[in-house]
């Protein structure tokens, strides 16, 4: 993993949503260790406000605002506090979201449980780009957290559409934003070590899918937000960056999870 690049940041504010934990808290202490103001926002209010404690002292300014994605009023709440308290808003990192454990579309998934995934992981994000990009400045940037899910069949069919939409929705976005000099781009991790976890099986039981041998650490996609919400990537908008070990790259590795090793398997020419 790469370290933070010195001052990056110095003299910009960063909104992260889903701040308190997993990807949103490791991108909190990068984006601060690269001397951004950051604004940690969560549902979670004693969790955003440890993780502005736990920042290192001597740095630049942080806060903790409540924020439920899927309800307008706090979105538009926790971006007037980003403003009222640090003057400026320079960078939104959309991270909250998210899929528990319930049955799949066609296995009985009801209708709530559908819409409050695609609420959740689609229209929650789009609040928090209408709320924040009104204020953005040139040079302004967003970046909101996808998955492999939306660009490949891993299941969870609501968050999947879900992650999927937002490819769209950056792409879409990233053309009206662009003439103000503002940026929109996804990164899209695939397996991370994070709380998501708790309530399921041990993730390193998947490190055989992935080219590189293990799964992710929310600082692997934390470096990630930090290069696209940078100046570093000045001319990038509307794309999708996959940060996943490689899992995208095809379905190899899972022929040799199987005990396949290196021989040949079938593909489509074969007769």
């Amino acid at each position: 993993m790469t370290g933070p690049s010195a001052g990056r940041f110095e003299g910009r504010v960063a909104l992260v949503t889903g701040g308190a934990h997993g990807i949103g808290a490791a991108a909190v202490r990068r984006l601060h260790a690269e001397g951004a103001t950051v604004v940690v926002a969560d549902l979670d209010d004693d969790a955003a406000r440890r993780a502005v404690h736990d920042l290192p002292a001597g740095g630049a300014p942080a806060s903790a605002v409540t924020c439920d994605i899927t309800d307008t009023a706090s979105v538009d709440a926790a971006v007037g506090a980003a403003l009222e308290r640090h003057g400026r808003l320079d960078v939104l990192v959309g991270v909250a979201g998210g899929t528990g454990v319930h049955p799949g579309l066609l296995d009985g998934m009801d209708d709530a449980t559908w819409a409050a995934g695609v609420d959740l992981n689609l229209a929650g994000p789009a609040r928090c780009v209408r709320a924040a990009a009104p204020h953005l400045p040139r040079g302004g940037a967003i970046v909101l957290v996808g998955s492999v899910n939306g660009l490949q069949a891993f299941g969870d069919e609501d968050y999947s559409a879900a992650k999927a939409g937002l490819v769209s929705l950056a792409q879409n976005l990233a053309v009206r934003l662009g003439a103000r000099g503002v940026r929109i781009n996804v990164v899209a991790p695939g397996t991370i070590r994070t709380r998501v976890w708790d309530e399921r099986a041990d993730p390193d039981r998947l490190a055989a899918l992935y080219p590189l041998g293990r799964i992710g650490e929310p600082d692997d996609v934390a470096a990630a937000i930090a290069f696209l919400a940078s100046d570093d990537a000045a001319w990038i908008t509307g794309v999708t960056l996959p940060v996943d070990g490689g899992v995208l790259a095809g379905p190899l590795a899972r022929f040799e999870s199987l005990g396949g090793g290196g021989e040949r398997h079938p593909d489509v020419t074969d007769r």
